[in-house]
């Protein structure tokens, strides 16, 4: 970690190795130098996060180290069925491959935010989606919560919604014949 005390000059030979690895990408940008994580770099952050025997490690000056290195120790723990997130390409989105990856990770997600917010079995479908994030693209997401409905494990709904926005709208569903579904409401237990 970076101490308040530290110039990039310290920093300069790492920077360099990175940047020859193909970890880092240098641009300028309205004559400011920019440097962003390749896909390659990203790869390698994530598994120098996962790995138990990294020098990722936290020394309290910006997050307090117990919080910081709880975190550490939590990704480390995850043994792949949580993933750090690294960009992929477009169309290329996503570590929920198939449907049933997707139904286990849903109910997961609808039983958490129903728990966590008192939601009363009704979960705002924007909220899944959210949730989940970018661990499946947009399409799959929707076939596969209406494959759900299909199989009587969700029940779709519309309901009255007071605090509906564009952006929450979009987040929503539309089933077959143009309707729009805003909740979830799980079927089975």
């Amino acid at each position: 970690m970076c101490g308040t005390n530290e110039t990039s000059q310290r920093y300069v030979e790492v920077l360099g190795e990175l940047q020859a690895t193909g970890a880092i990408e240098y641009s300028l940008v309205n004559r400011v130098t920019l440097v962003e994580l390749s896909a390659k770099g990203k790869e390698v952050l994530a598994q120098g996060l996962k790995s138990k025997d990294s020098l990722f490690e936290f020394d309290g000056s910006q997050i307090g180290t117990r919080l910081g290195n709880s975190l550490l120790k939590w990704i480390r723990h995850q043994d792949g069925t949580a993933s750090v997130a690294v960009d992929k390409g477009k169309g290329d989105v996503g570590t929920i491959a198939s449907y049933d990856d997707f139904k286990a990770v849903a109910l997961d997600v609808y039983d958490s935010l129903n728990r966590d917010y008192n939601l009363d079995d009704l979960v705002p479908i924007y909220r899944m989606r959210r949730a989940i994030g970018e661990m499946v693209g947009r399409s799959e997401f929707n076939e596969w919560l209406l494959e759900m409905q299909a199989n009587d494990i969700f029940q779709l709904m519309a309901g009255e919604t007071q605090d509906i926005t564009p952006d929450k709208r979009e987040d929503s569903i539309t089933i077959p014949g143009g309707a729009l579904r805003y909740y979830a409401k799980r079927l089975n237990s």
